[in-house]
């Protein structure tokens, strides 16, 4: 069964950031999968809100008493943390209102979402993803070029990945990558939601 946990509608500005994949331990702690590699919102976030997973989980031991944890559960779940920290490969926690490993295995597979308000403001020049995701990109000469759909790490830099409708009508979206660094990015404008970048169309 779900622990006691306050239902909260999400923030408006709200972001999904990680996931809990298992209980840790016997005192309530949980392991949580962040989907950054630079998770400081994880850590800077007291109030998490979750939501169920988007898929099934299996549940991780099955005994008699067994029941479909997340079942009947709609609302956005509030959760206080107390503490998270690095520990090995893996990111752990603990929360108000988690007191025990059944409680925390009832969370396994929940989204966590935070309010993008209570991120850690980001260093000069430093951009966060989910912030660059939908601006429009266009180049020195002012062509459109698209707009961000995504960012992919390719280990030493970041790339975005650019999607622009499409040349022919009933063509597909033209897609284009184009690496996240000063040699090809020369501004960044979130206010004016946009990218101005040293590419050309044909590239």
């Amino acid at each position: 069964m779900l622990p006691p946990l306050e239902t909260a509608p999400l923030p408006a500005d709200a972001i999904e950031i990680g996931r809990i994949t298992d209980a840790w331990g016997i005192k309530g702690w949980f392991k949580v999968m962040p989907y950054s590699a630079s998770p400081e919102a994880l850590f800077s976030a007291k109030s998490w809100f979750l939501l169920p997973p988007d898929r099934p989980m299996k549940p991780a031991r099955v005994t008699a008493n067994t029941t479909p944890a997340q079942a009947a559960w709609s609302e956005p779940l509030l959760l206080e943390v107390k503490e998270i920290k690095d520990h090995s490969d893996n990111l752990v926690a603990s929360a108000e209102g988690v007191p025990d490993r059944n409680t925390a295995e009832a969370l396994r597979g929940s989204r966590i979402f935070v309010s993008r308000s209570s991120f850690p403001a980001a260093s000069e020049g430093e951009y966060y993803w989910v912030d660059l995701i939908g601006l429009q990109v266009i180049n020195r000469e002012g062509v459109v070029l698209g707009q961000v759909r995504d960012l992919m790490s390719t280990g030493p830099q970041t790339v975005l990945l650019i999607e622009a409708a499409p040349e022919a009508e009933g063509g597909k979206p033209v897609e284009r990558m184009i690496p996240f660094v000063s040699v090809f990015v020369d501004g960044v404008d979130l206010p004016g939601q946009r990218i101005t970048v040293d590419w050309q169309p044909d590239y």
